[in-house]
């Protein structure tokens, strides 16, 4: 084999490395500007139901007010998000902001509006169908699928220290106290095991669909080693509810404060 065969050779499979790579860059280019697209979608259809949209009871205020928080977590995402992964964390915020607005459109008795893509970090949760309290020492909560005086508190469906908490309304935020290490007096996960296990609502254990697909998750989240909701970084219910909302409230002023979270 000649000297100058084996030159060319050698320049035809550096030239199909370098398309290759440059393809390859290429391709990823792509993904990287489709997943900012994405979550930019979402993130600005967030902010702008979030203009529109107040409400005086106490349902509708705590779901705006938990979905300001998710505006402002997607928005400080979306300023740092360098990868897919990234910019797929900012989507997810956004999308659990959405489903806030939509249990506040519920809590207003206004049509919730288009369905929305499934949540990640809701996998496997279920959803309550049936009201259903609990009694805890001495303490009363409740929960069930529409909102009221008494289960103000909405929740897209999670996982919550390794065990799915279904969508649905709640007496209390019970996942936010979860995460944040206890729920006072009733300690750790006393309470999730009085609502989803043994303890059942009523004393009559866990009701054949209470929550729909609750078994499921449970499996999910045994068999993936799933813990507190982690997608990625960040936990449902564990944002700061203090930015640009007063008390617990959405203002209705249209400032989500930049994005900061």
């Amino acid at each position: 084999m000649s000297v100058l065969l084996i030159l060319a050779i050698i320049i035809v499979v550096v030239l199909v490395i370098a398309v290759t790579r440059r393809n390859g860059a290429g391709n990823q280019q792509v993904q990287l500007d489709d997943a900012r697209a994405e979550a930019q979608r979402w993130y600005e259809r967030l902010g702008g139901q979030l203009t529109t949209l107040h409400g005086e009871d106490t349902a509708t205020r705590q779901a705006l007010a938990d979905a300001g928080e998710r505006y402002n977590a997607a928005g400080g995402q979306l300023q740092q998000a360098k990868t897919v992964r990234q910019f797929e964390l900012a989507r997810e915020s956004a999308l659990e902001g959405l489903n806030y607005v939509r249990a506040a459109r519920v809590a207003m008795g206004l049509d919730p509006g288009p369905d929305l893509p499934p949540l990640v970090s809701a996998r496997g949760a279920g959803r309550i169908t049936q009201d259903r309290e609990v009694n805890v020492q001495g303490q009363e909560f409740r929960a069930g699928p529409r909102p009221g005086p008494n289960t103000p508190y909405y929740y897209p469906g999670g996982m919550v220290q390794g065990r799915p908490v279904p969508q649905g309304w709640y007496s209390q935020p019970l996942w936010k106290t979860a995460l944040a290490g206890g729920a006072g007096a009733l300690g750790g996960m006393l309470l999730f095991d009085a609502l989803f296990d043994g303890g059942g609502f009523g004393g009559g254990g866990f009701d054949q669909g209470f929550a729909d697909g609750y078994q499921d998750g449970y499996t999910y989240a045994q068999g993936n080693d799933v813990v507190a909701n982690d997608f990625g970084g960040f936990d449902n219910g564990g944002y700061d509810n203090g930015g640009g909302f007063d008390g617990g409230g959405f203002d209705g002023g249209g400032d989500f404060g930049g994005g900061d979270f």
